[in-house]
């Protein structure tokens, strides 16, 4: 299951990754915006994806104008492994290497065409389970349960 969410800056991307989710047909739940609202926050449409994306284990995608704010307030989220990505090499080696979860992506930065790549690219990549990766994320996992 893909959940996803954005503001008022992704909220016309995101409607387009929906139409690219059901051509490839992907599940996909939208946490919000359910509309265009220039006076919304990124952060509680973040915090809502990044959490069922936990609970649920499942992939998020997140969008604002950059990309940043979304992947800051993710990444508070214990368990979830966020990366903004502007590329497809990005996209993949997130996947492989740190096998997130979240996928942040910048509305404003980033033309449709490559945001459309980098979806693909993200959705159709898997964790490498390479030692070395297992390692490193086995290193955020104790430090996020030291801190709780």
């Amino acid at each position: 299951m893909i959940y996803l969410g954005a503001d008022h800056r992704g909220y016309k991307l995101k409607e387009v990754i929906k139409e690219w989710l059901e051509e490839w047909e992907v599940e996909y739940r939208d946490l919000g915006n359910d509309k265009y609202d220039k006076g919304d926050d990124y952060v509680g449409f973040a915090l809502k994806v990044a959490g069922k994306v936990v609970i649920e284990k499942g992939i998020g995608i997140l969008l604002c104008g950059s990309g940043v704010g979304v992947s800051i307030v993710a990444n508070k989220v214990k368990g979830v492994r966020a990366a903004l990505c502007t590329t497809e090499k990005q996209a993949r080696k997130s996947r492989e290497d740190e096998d997130a979860n979240v996928l942040c992506l910048s509305a404003y930065s980033v033309d449709e065409k490559m945001n459309k790549k980098i979806v693909k690219m993200f959705l159709n990549t898997v964790f490498s389970s390479s030692e070395r990766h297992i390692r490193r994320i086995g290193k955020i996992k104790k430090y996020e349960l030291e801190r709780s």
